[in-house]
C-alpha cells in the first residue's frame, strides 16, 4: 500500500505535494526558530523524497544560514497535511 493525500490521490517518491499544515503539537516540542522555519513550508510544493514503512510521505526543505551554513528540515506528511499538485 502507498500513502495518499487528503483527497485520496496516491503519493509516491517523486510526487509533487503541497504542504497544507504542520502538526500543531510540534510547536511545543521545538525551539521557536525551528518552528518558524517549518512554518515556511506551509503552502509550498515539494517532491516526496521518501515513503517510509509506515506509509508516511517525507518532504524536505533546504535553508541557508550565516551561522549554520546550509541545512534542511525533513517532515513526514500524513494524508490530511498534503495534497498532490500536478
Amino acid at each position: 500500500m502507498s500513502p495518499v493525500d487528503r483527497l485520496g490521490n496516491p503519493v509516491a517518491v517523486g510526487t509533487r505535494v503541497r504542504v497544507l499544515q504542520i502538526t500543531p503539537s510540534l510547536k511545543d516540542r521545538l525551539p521557536a526558530n525551528e518552528w518558524q522555519e517549518l512554518e515556511t513550508m506551509v503552502g509550498q510544493v515539494f517532491e516526496v523524497c521518501q515513503v517510509d514503512e509506515y506509509e508516511w510521505a517525507w518532504v524536505e526543505k533546504w535553508f541557508e544560514s550565516d551561522a549554520d551554513g546550509r541545512f534542511c528540515h525533513r517532515l513526514a506528511r500524513a494524508a490530511d497535511e498534503m495534497e498532490v499538485v500536478s
